[in-house]
C-alpha cells in the first residue's frame, strides 16, 4: 500500500499506509485528523488514484444538514407532473413557492386512486436528488467516500452519519432502506477544532497526521519540484520549519512549501537569502501580523550559511 501510495505522488508514512490498507480489509472508516496543511485531505485522493476508485467529496461547514449531504425531493419536478396529470386549467391557482425545507409538495387532485398512484409516482427514485452521501452509497462501482473537515459540523450531523458509517445504508421513508451495492472506503478528515464524539470514533480506524520532520518534507518538497537543486531545497525547508515554530495564526501547510519550491524556479533563485525570502515570503505566510513576526524572527537569521532550526524557538 505505502509503493501504491507514492507511485500516485503521496509519500505515506507506515501509520498512514498501515490504516489505508486495513480500511480496505476490514470495510472499515478512517478518521484522520491533524492540523490544517498537513495533506489528510490529499490522503483520500490518494486512496482513490491508488485504488482506482472514483473519489466523492462532501465538504462540511457549519449548518450543514441532511438535504445537502444526503438526499432532497425534486419539488419543482414534483410539481410539474402533479400539474401535468391533471391537466390545463385556467382556473387553476398559481403553483406555490417550494418550501424551506423538504415538505411534500401540494396533494394531487382527482379521485383517491389517481392521487395514490401518483403520489407513488412522484416519490420514486426518478424524482430524487442524489447528494454525497447518497450517491456513494448507491454508486454502481467501488468508490472513495471523502466527509472533509467534519469537526465543522454538529453533534447532530454526527448522530446522522453513525447509520451510513454502520451498516453502509440510507434510510430513506418514501422509499425505505438503500443498501450499498459496493463497499466504499470512508475516509473522514478534521482539524480538531472540537472534540467529535465517541461514537463516531469507534466505528473509525484513527490516524493522527502532523507536520513531517526535515528529511520527509525535504522528500515531499522534491517529489513534487524535482527540478529544484537539492541545497536549497533543503534551505527551504528548514525555514519553513522554523517559521513554524513560531506563535502563528496560521503556520505554512506543506502544499504552500510546494508551492514556495515552484515559485523559486520560476524566479530562477539559486539560493534563500534575506532578500529572496522578504520578497517570497508571502507565499508561505498569510497573515499581516505573522509576516511581521516571521520577518523579525526568521528574515534576519538568514544572512548565515547554515540556518539552525532550534534556533526560531
Amino acid at each position: 500500500m505505502k509503493e501504491a501510495l507514492g507511485r500516485v505522488g503521496y509519500l505515506a508514512d507506515e501509520p498512514a499506509a498501515l490504516v489505508a490498507y486495513l480500511a480496505q480489509r476490514l470495510g472499515k472508516p478512517i478518521l484522520v485528523e491533524g492540523p490544517a496543511g498537513v495533506c489528510n485531505t490529499e490522503l483520500a485522493k490518494a486512496i482513490s488514484r491508488a485504488t482506482g476508485r472514483h473519489l466523492i467529496r462532501l465538504q462540511c461547514y457549519e449548518g450543514l444538514d441532511e438535504a445537502k449531504a444526503l438526499y432532497e425531493w425534486n419539488y419543482r419536478k414534483q410539481l410539474l407532473r402533479i400539474q401535468l396529470a391533471d391537466g390545463p386549467s385556467e382556473s387553476r391557482p398559481p403553483a406555490p413557492t417550494p418550501p424551506a425545507d423538504r415538505e411534500a409538495p401540494p396533494e394531487p387532485s382527482g379521485s383517491a386512486e389517481g392521487r395514490g398512484q401518483r403520489w407513488e409516482e412522484i416519490f420514486s427514485e426518478d424524482y430524487l436528488l442524489a447528494r454525497p452521501l447518497l450517491a456513494a452509497i448507491a454508486a454502481t462501482e467501488p468508490v472513495v467516500l471523502l466527509i472533509d473537515e467534519i469537526d465543522k459540523t454538529d453533534q447532530e450531523f454526527e448522530a446522522m452519519l453513525l447509520e451510513v458509517l454502520s451498516d453502509f445504508q440510507i434510510s430513506i421513508p418514501e422509499l425505505g432502506v438503500i443498501e450499498a451495492r459496493t463497499h466504499p472506503i470512508v475516509v473522514l478528515t478534521s482539524n480538531n477544532s472540537r472534540e467529535l464524539t465517541e461514537a463516531l470514533k469507534r466505528r473509525c480506524l484513527y490516524l493522527w497526521l502532523d507536520y513531517p520532520e526535515i528529511e520527509r518534507e525535504l522528500e515531499i518538497v522534491r517529489l513534487h519540484s524535482p527540478e529544484i537543486d537539492e541545497q536549497l531545497a533543503r534551505r527551504l525547508v528548514e525555514v519553513v520549519h522554523m517559521v513554524r515554530q513560531l506563535d502563528l495564526k496560521k503556520p505554512p501547510s506543506i502544499a504552500e512549501s510546494i508551492d514556495w519550491a515552484r515559485a523559486l524556479l520560476l524566479l530562477g533563485a539559486d539560493d534563500l537569502d534575506a532578500a529572496v525570502f522578504e520578497r517570497t515570503m508571502s507565499i508561505i505566510v498569510k497573515h499581516r501580523t505573522d509576516m511581521d513576526l516571521v520577518a523579525q524572527r526568521v528574515g534576519v537569521k538568514l544572512g548565515g550559511a547554515r540556518l539552525d532550526v532550534e534556533a526560531a524557538g
